[in-house]
């Protein structure tokens, strides 16, 4: 089973910006053959994980997670979108599934404390995401535990929408909390991730997008990789 090396977060790039492949925009009848393809250029792999009530969607599953695992060495960044009462089983799911970073939501603050605990016992790092609605201040309490700190810049669970017009504000704010830590955050944009909206996100203190069909449908990937690094 292949896996990054322990200290994989402080060793991403830090002079360009990050690419991460949402494997919901990949070709699932041909997963693997995505996952080749997008090798070379992928810095991080983000599978959404979804139960319904959370978020209006049913992805993705751990077994998903351990045949990726199994094919790739590639640092796997789990997204739970999940209601409260599952949070803690589904950390343990993907954690012996394979996963090197979970996320939950910051709107899953009663059970934070336990999840990151969790996390921690599990050797994995640590994530929170806000969705676009959540205040950004409403992250400040557990930044001291975080080593990724996700913006929706849409509304949570729906593909194909345009960005939310306050994006790039909460980016710079949630950049300012993160530099008051002193520590390595990385600061992700996800949602509404388009060629028109990836220079502004990364201006506004994104140091990873994730990419949907802007990677998968790109025509080049490498040419598309190629701008995406120039910004």
């Amino acid at each position: 089973m292949p896996r990054p090396q322990a200290d994989w977060i402080a060793a991403l790039p830090r002079t360009r910006l990050l690419a991460e492949y949402s494997m919901w925009s990949a070709d699932l009848i041909r997963l693997a053959d995505d996952l080749d393809r997008i090798t070379a250029h992928a810095d991080i792999l983000h599978v959404d994980v979804a139960d319904g009530h959370f978020a209006p969607a049913f992805l993705f599953f751990p077994d998903l997670v351990a045949r990726l695992r199994d094919r790739t060495a590639i640092p796997i960044h789990v997204h739970l979108m999940v209601a409260d009462a599952v949070v803690l089983p589904q950390i343990d799911q993907f954690a012996e599934a394979g996963a090197d970073l979970i996320s939950l939501h910051v709107e899953n603050a009663a059970v934070a404390n336990a999840a990151l605990d969790r996390i921690a016992a599990h050797g994995l790092k640590a994530g929170m995401v806000l969705r676009v609605e959540t205040p950004v201040a409403q992250a400040a309490p557990w930044l001291a535990r975080l080593d990724m700190l996700t913006l929706l810049g849409t509304a949570i669970g729906v593909k194909g929408q345009g960005l939310d017009p306050t994006a790039t504000a909460r980016l710079q704010e949630a950049a300012r909390l993160i530099a008051a830590t002193g520590r390595r955050i990385v600061l992700a944009a996800d949602g509404g991730i388009r060629d028109t909206t990836v220079p502004l996100l990364r201006q506004a203190g994104a140091e990873t997008v994730v990419m949907g069909s802007l990677a998968f449908g790109a025509p080049d990937l490498a040419e598309r990789m190629r701008w995406l690094h120039s910004l």
